[in-house]
């Protein structure tokens, strides 16, 4: 595996926050690549860069207006990003309208970016929490996906749907996709309702065949889950603290 999304279908579960920890992690000793596909931009945020102030995105890209080798941004020794912002909010409609120029609108970002596999250690993408056409061109780029789960009420119904998509998505388009596992995150495990829905969660994964890490993003790690004092993700910054030992913990169950 070198291409990883993380990916789901609801926000505010730390995607941004798992993109950009893992790869400060991984940056030790590997060169990474963080696709952003969300127009939120906030993969760039993280290192403490203004997404509106570059000049090529992704959008770009997949819109045939640049190369892929345009839009890359270098924000850390051997970690490199294509970042978006609100550009990426039209691309659907803007694919969409377009049939004829885009006969094939799910392997926009394969065609673009395709290539940046052989250039890097590992590709992470940071996904919308969403189910279109962006999530559609993630899944069909990808090796495999890694899910954040943050056990709520109503959570188990989204990671049913997600689980479901991504099979489907399988079936029809990307025979090699693989869900690579489920990660809790933003857990308190001191309420009952979030160790019993993450039970729930481990209990159906386990007769579905799918993954569940033990390490989980605690609640209490919110911090630093945006931009830390320096202006990059808190393994980059932070390393002492006990509380970001959790994404160091987790890099060592998915990348074992």
């Amino acid at each position: 595996m070198n291409t990883l999304a993380i990916s789901t279908n609801k926000g505010g579960v730390l995607k941004t926050s798992l993109t950009t920890n893992l790869a400060g992690v991984l940056s030790e000793n590997k060169k990474i690549l963080i696709i952003d596909t969300d127009n939120q931009g906030n993969v760039l945020v993280s290192f403490g860069m203004n997404p509106d102030s570059v000049e090529t995105t992704l959008y770009d890209v997949l819109m045939g207006a640049a190369p892929v080798e345009q839009a890359i941004v270098n924000v850390h020794p051997n970690i490199d990003v294509i970042p978006s912002n609100d550009n990426m909010s039209f691309l659907e409609f803007d694919v969409l309208k377009d049939s004829e120029r885009f006969k094939k609108p799910f392997d926009l970002l394969k065609q673009a970016a395709g290539h940046l596999k052989n250039q890097y250690d590992l590709i992470l993408v940071d996904t919308p929490p969403n189910l279109g056409l962006v999530q559609g061109n993630v899944l069909s780029f990808v090796d495999e996906v890694l899910i954040p789960f943050q056990p709520e009420g109503y959570s188990m119904r989204s990671l049913v749907k997600i689980l479901e998509f991504i099979e489907e998505f399988k079936e029809e388009i990307n025979p090699s996709l693989k869900i690579r596992g489920i990660v809790g995150t933003l857990v308190d495990s001191r309420t009952t309702l979030h160790s019993e829905v993450l039970q729930q969660c481990r209990k159906y994964c386990m007769e579905n065949n799918v993954p569940v890490y033990e390490t989980i993003i605690p609640r209490s790690i919110r911090f630093a889950s945006s931009v830390a004092y320096e202006g990059k993700p808190a393994t980059l910054t932070s390393k002492r603290n006990s509380l970001v030992q959790a994404y160091f913990e987790l890099a060592e169950e998915v990348f074992e």
